[in-house]
């Protein structure tokens, strides 16, 4: 059984949820009656306040392995293991108006892996009704292939063109040099912005909202937005042959390693496609189990993996596999990730950053999903990415970046509304 804790307005509420090998959970909704016939999954409201802790605690005897939570934008939120690997703390605070993702894998008291999936949405915060944009990533530097994202703080449906065109037109993206690059609607209150191509290398990034005033839709209007701006460091692109088992990685079109790899076998074939690195852990532990592989068969691991490169949120990876090295540049014998020696494991993961390009080609595997599994977004030629637009193909000329900012007519305040409850969702 897992606990998830949450700060509500006015308290802390617990949830119990009971957590199984599979990963799929379900929430106790009596906990003095935890019969199979009490604990179908079902959603809960659960208004969560940002500013109060989250908080993951196992409910009986066994140990937390390992706990990730991030939100729709791909941002992790940092957190800590208690002393004894019975408890999760955040350690940073999370976002009011936001969808997070909670994973959670533990040990019982016989030391079964078991985990749980959940999602849950914090309220939003204390503020007038106005149409505002988070955007992602966090300032820094990326990768020539990372994704603009924009969060709006209510939906905009699809059945209002003319609403979502409105907002497309105020939330500006330029770049130094200047390139073409367009908006696309993910769901109704999620836009991604990429250029036709990738980034150009040391480009300067600027996003900008000038929704602050603007009337959306009859007698409702946007309010103020927190600007963006990133760079982009070299192009580092990694494309990976699977029918030929390498790797090949340059920078700013010079090749730089050529590294012999394996990828998916027969069952557990790598995704094709264009993938961007998510992120970056030293160590990390996989289990087969996370996949749906049945501990106690033959194809079941249990095994602490360095310099895994993430480029998918369901687990895949570019990692150290020793075990493999004779295998690899010869035949794939993987269960999906893209293993290599150590030793270039480690080059690759202090080579590459968030956001640079891993590709996979000639592996016979399903092809990399556009929004559900990480930024697959390359993916899309750019038709079908500017059909994703509501304001049309002939509206995304390249734009230079500059340090104005955008006019915006007078702010005109919209009347205030009661926040919708959040929800805890255990996902299957």
């Amino acid at each position: 059984m897992e606990a998830f804790r949450a700060g509500l307005c006015g308290g802390l509420e617990q949830q119990l949820v009971r957590a199984t090998a599979s990963g799929a959970g379900s929430v106790v909704r009596d906990p003095a009656s935890r019969g199979a016939a009490r604990a179908a999954a079902h959603t809960v409201v659960l208004p969560t306040d940002a500013a109060s802790p989250l908080e993951i605690t196992l409910a009986g005897p066994g140990l937390l392995t390992y706990v990730t939570v991030h939100d729709g934008h791909g941002r992790y939120v940092g957190g800590a293991l208690g002393a004894r690997g019975h408890h999760w703390g955040n350690t940073e605070p999370l976002r009011a108006g936001e969808t997070y993702t909670v994973r959670v894998g533990a040990q019982d008291a016989a030391g079964t892996p078991v985990g749980v999936t959940m999602a849950f949405r914090t309220a939003e915060a204390a503020r007038d009704d106005r149409l505002t944009a988070e955007f992602g990533p966090r300032p820094g530097t990326y990768g020539a292939g990372q994704i603009v994202t924009a969060s709006l703080s209510r939906p905009v449906p699809g059945a209002d063109p003319a609403a979502r065109a409105r907002v497309e037109r105020a939330l500006q993206v330029t770049s130094e040099p200047a390139v073409e690059g367009a908006w696309h609607w993910v769901d109704d209150s999620t836009l991604h912005y990429r250029p036709r191509t990738y980034w150009p290398a040391h480009a300067v990034v600027r996003v900008v909202s000038g929704l602050d005033g603007v009337e959306v839709g009859e007698g409702e209007y946007g309010g103020p937005s927190e600007s963006l701006r990133f760079t982009v460091g070299d192009r580092i692109e990694a494309v990976t042959d699977a029918a030929a088992h390498e790797m090949t990685v340059r920078r700013n079109g010079r090749i730089l390693r050529t590294i012999p790899v394996t990828t998916g076998k027969a069952g557990f074939l790598t995704r094709t496609g264009i993938k961007v690195v998510l992120g970056k852990e030293r160590k990390v532990r996989m289990r087969g189990d996370t996949v749906g592989i049945k501990r106690g068969t033959s194809e079941f691991y249990d095994l602490p993996v360095f310099y895994a490169t993430r480029v998918t949120w369901s687990g895949e990876y570019v990692h150290a596999a020793p075990w493999s090295v004779d295998a690899q540049g010869e035949e794939n014998v993987s269960h999906g990730c893209t293993g290599m020696s150590t030793a270039d494991a480690a080059w690759f993961f202090d080579t590459v950053r968030v956001g640079d390009v891993v590709s996979v080609v000639n592996s016979g595997g399903e092809p990399m999903a556009p929004f559900a599994n990480g930024f697959g977004d390359w993916n899309l030629d750019w038709d079908a990415w500017l059909a994703g637009s509501a304001v049309g193909a002939g509206a995304h000329a390249p734009l230079a970046s500059t340090d104005a900012p955008l006019a915006a007519a007078s702010a005109v305040a919209a009347p205030a509304s009661a926040h919708a409850p959040s929800r805890l969702l255990p996902l299957t």
